[in-house]
């Protein structure tokens, strides 16, 4: 998962001072924390440091991250001529970015590193709440009393999302990922009403891209019919719900990814060989399997376990 470095004691250090978006938009930064898992513990693939509202920071949104509470907006967005005054995201604003990937790209050799933004639906939360919230009551309330302008506020962060991916496959990216970390809040039927249609014009703007989409959400696990026909080529699972049982959800012909418990990662050993290996059993009556965590590594983790995870995947039969 996306910052998978940040239970490790040298990305503590090397972020010390430094705030996240600060951090995001520093190259050669964003180059060393994106490398800091693979040299400690050997994984497949890197995936991109970054967060989710970088494309709306650089596109002048005024929209900040405080530690401990997560991003904040300073002008919430919840009128038409809110949405109307929202800035477009120009190419040359995620030059940091492609930097970054640039630099990563010559580091990485053979290992495969996967781009990353989020998704309208998240992003549309945090702008219509002011910041992180538990029950999205004004996204939901605005999505029912004014879906126009629900519809075309999520248009043009789909427009925005679409150009930070497509960036990020111009400068080299192996695979992207679109993460809808609350579209899990949502019933089936809203999703498909008020989301679905933006997240599949995302996605659709990179089917000639050449690279595999992730869609990964949330608290999904009714979701992933819908998920599914959002046009991703691979389905990303939290741990709420056993992968052979997703992937039936999501259609029965999407390789799917994850989703060992970040939780499981503070039991004994013994226990977390047991789930690993049930998550590897269950991958394998899937269309295809990226072994994973169901959600981002927590902060407290012990980093020795991280590779001793990594280590068993890579000792099971394919």
């Amino acid at each position: 998962m996306r910052q998978a470095g940040r239970s490790l004691p040298e990305y503590r250090a090397l972020r010390a001072g430094t705030g996240m978006l600060q951090a995001c938009l520093d190259p050669d930064l964003t180059c060393e924390i994106t490398m800091q898992p693979v040299r400690r513990h050997g994984v497949d693939a890197a995936i991109l440091f970054s967060d989710i509202v970088v494309p709306l920071y650089v596109a002048g949104v005024g929209v900040d991250i405080v530690p401990g509470t997560g991003p904040v907006v300073g002008h919430p967005v919840r009128t038409a001529a809110e949405v109307d005054r929202l800035p477009r995201l120009d190419i040359e604003q995620v030059t940091p970015v492609t930097d970054a990937i640039a630099l990563l790209l010559s580091e990485l050799g053979e290992t495969p590193l996967i781009g990353f933004a989020g998704a309208p639906f998240t992003l549309a939360s945090y702008l219509i709440e002011g910041g992180p919230s538990r029950n999205h009551e004004r996204t939901k309330a605005l999505m029912r009393s004014a879906p126009e302008v629900w519809h075309a506020l999520l248009g043009r962060l789909a427009d925005i999302t679409s150009t930070f991916l497509q960036a990020q496959v111009a400068a080299g990216v192996d695979a992207v990922q679109l993460f809808d970390s609350w579209a899990g809040a949502l019933s089936e039927r809203d999703y498909r009403e008020f989301v679905l249609p933006h997240s599949a014009a995302v996605l659709g703007r990179l089917a000639d891209a050449g690279v595999p989409r992730i869609h990964f959400g949330v608290g999904t696990g009714e979701l992933l019919g819908a998920m599914a026909e959002a046009g991703a080529d691979v389905v990303g699972v939290d741990w709420r719900i056993p992968l052979d049982v997703a992937a039936r959800r999501a259609g029965g012909t999407h390789p799917v990814q994850g989703n060992l418990d970040p939780a499981v990662l503070f039991a004994d050993f013994g226990s977390v060989e047991s789930e690993v290996r049930r998550i590897v059993a269950e991958g394998r009556r899937t269309p295809g399997h990226v072994f994973n965590l169901g959600h981002g590594v927590l902060p407290e983790t012990d980093p020795d376990v991280v590779t001793r995870v990594v280590e068993l995947v890579h000792d099971q039969p394919v």
